[in-house]
């Protein structure tokens, strides 16, 4: 992805480039501002709720940390908050650490140490480490994610809490304990779904299908008298901005790690929202950039009672589905939602716990079913990608998050090296009658007298030199052959182990009487063979360098192999 230095730069130099991105906001940058606000009132608090935080601080997140994300963003319409993945690998982290989730002070410190680690990779420009997660793992953990969502909303939808650690488990016991359901609950919770699904089909409001079924049913709620748990019940919404909150500074040392994992899924999940929504003024995005852009955001957001934020995907989708042009949606979301705390915020308060949780039901149902199209698209790929996933899946509903992040690490690092390793592929290249080159097997033995070519193509990744050794011509007995090999796709710096690869080959073509030609080699690779002495066991005219033409080098080392063999001959005639 194009890159520009949006991610560091000095406060002036930041605030220039601020300025000259910033443009006047449209009338429907406005609507678009005032729907994302209102949608963050349910979808804030059920987040901040399945995480186990105080439901407030999910509204907070959808004031701050939109604003700074928006403003800094080099994706326009990119909204910065509050993510059900994000608050439950949140929750982990602090429970992991001993720390109480429902203090500010820790949620602070949590929050702090995110944005930290966010500016950290956008400095060090680890952007590109985000194109190493495997679609596969991806799946997999959004999968489990989706679950674990639905999960932890069983006890608001139906008052009842199943047992089990197991995700599935909790599934299982959840279902066939439908007797320990409390009706009230779970016929508003249903009400809720329902008026959900009814009007999604109502086009003029089907974006804002939660917002107006959590209004629906709270006032219905509230006419029947129906008893149950409400928001108020569980916090105190106050009428006032997001206040300061001063970290915890000596829980800190023992947040680290977790915060490196709340911020690598945080960094993950924003890195689908560029590629899906792409910049309306048709300016460039870079990960790097909304790395530094999100850092803003939890930063800023960590001072003013907000949990940690990373790019949401489904906000940023209500955004741009009410018509959002210019990053001025995100500020006016942050900035409406603010003020409907500060003058209406109480109102909050009589929301049932319900209603939220059949909501954040339709959230996880809608995620899973989303992801249905991947599901299949791995499960055809390759047995391998789809072991991965299953298995990230079951990590992700039985470990706490943050271990199931590493190992979802883990096993895109080995997809990538199995991946890289079958890259690798020798071809025999054979001259037919008009002089153009056509593919052939690789023969078992070097031909005696004669010039082979074979064209490598791979990474030069050292998982391949297994797969090199046994695949090249045997050169026993194949006195005065030459072998070509075509390296014309050979990264300019191969692994150690290609290069002691190439280095056993040559020694045994030597020895039988024959020698090995590098072609096509760029100026980089040829540097490396230099100094690490192959260039001089090849000797002179081993390396011929890479030009213009696809093949010339390949022709240049086959007439440099056959001049080679006609001294040979013409120094020993008895050959």
């Amino acid at each position: 992805m194009p890159e520009d230095d949006t991610a560091i730069g000095s406060a002036p130099g930041l605030i220039g480039r601020l300025r000259a991105r910033l443009s006047r906001p449209t009338g429907s940058d406005v609507t678009a501002g005032m729907a994302t606000g209102l949608f963050s009132i349910p979808e804030g608090m059920a987040y901040a709720s399945i995480g186990g935080f105080n439901p407030v601080a999910g509204l907070y997140a959808g004031v701050v940390p939109p604003i700074l994300g928006s403003l800094f963003a080099p994706t326009v319409l990119m909204i910065t908050t509050l993510t059900s993945a994000i608050a439950l690998t949140s929750q982990s982290v602090l429970s992991d650490a001993g720390l109480d989730p429902h203090a500010g002070a820790n949620v602070a410190a949590l929050t702090v140490l995110v944005g930290v680690v966010m500016a950290i990779m956008a400095a060090l420009r680890l952007g590109v480490v985000m194109s190493f997660v495997s679609n596969a793992v991806m799946t997999g953990f959004s999968t489990g994610i989706a679950l674990s969502i639905i999960t932890g909303v069983f006890k608001d939808a139906t008052a009842y809490k199943p047992s089990g650690h197991n995700k599935l488990l909790q599934v299982w016991n959840w279902v066939v304990g439908v007797g320990h359901w409390q009706l009230s609950a779970t016929l508003v919770a249903v009400a809720t779904i329902a008026m959900w699904a009814a009007a999604r089909l109502i086009r003029p409001i089907a974006e804002l299908a939660l917002l107006v079924a959590m209004i629906v049913v709270s006032i219905g709620v509230a006419i029947f008298d129906v008893h149950v748990e409400t928001v108020g019940d569980i916090a105190h919404i106050p009428g006032m901005l997001p206040p300061f909150s001063a970290p915890n500074w000596g829980a800190m040392p023992h947040l680290i790690g977790g915060a490196l994992a709340v911020g690598l899924v945080a960094l993950a999940q924003a890195a689908g929202v560029s590629p899906s929504m792409p910049n309306p003024d048709g300016s460039r995005s870079n990960v790097n950039g909304d790395f530094a852009a999100q850092a803003a955001a939890n930063l800023g957001g960590g001072f003013f009672s907000a949990l940690p934020s990373g790019g949401s995907l489904s906000r940023t989708g209500v955004a741009a589905g009410v018509g959002a042009k210019t990053r001025w949606a995100g500020v006016i979301s942050g900035v409406f939602l603010a003020i409907v705390v500060l003058v209406c915020g109480s109102l909050a308060e009589h929301i049932p716990m319900p209603v939220i949780g059949g909501l954040i039901m339709v959230v996880g149902a809608e995620l899973i079913v989303g992801k249905i199209p991947d599901i299949r698209l791995v499960l055809r790929t390759s047995r391998l990608s789809a072991l991965a996933m299953v298995v990230t899946f079951l990590a992700t509903t039985q470990l706490p998050l943050q271990q199931a992040i590493v190992l979802g690490a883990m096993l895109s690092l080995l997809l990538y090296c199995v991946q890289m390793s079958r890259q690798a592929e020798l071809l025999t290249l054979v001259p037919d009658s008009d002089g153009r080159w056509r593919t052939a097997e690789v023969p078992a033995t070097l031909p005696p007298g004669e010039v082979t070519v074979v064209d490598y193509g791979g990474g030069s990744f050292f998982a391949e030199t297994s797969r090199i050794d046994a695949e090249l011509p045997d050169p026993s007995g194949a006195r005065d052959a030459v072998l070509v090999l075509a390296l014309r796709v050979v990264p300019e710096v191969p692994s150690s182990a290609m290069i002691k690869a190439f280095r056993r080959y040559a020694t045994r073509v030597d020895k039988a009487g024959g020698r090995l030609i590098l072609a096509g080699v760029r100026p980089g690779l040829a540097g490396v063979l230099a100094r690490t002495g192959l260039a001089a066991q090849l000797g002179e005219g081993g390396v011929v360098p890479a030009d213009t033409h696809v093949f010339g080098a390949v022709d240049r080392a086959v007439a440099a192999g056959r001049a080679w063999i006609r001294d040979r001959r013409d120094t020993d005639p008895d050959q």
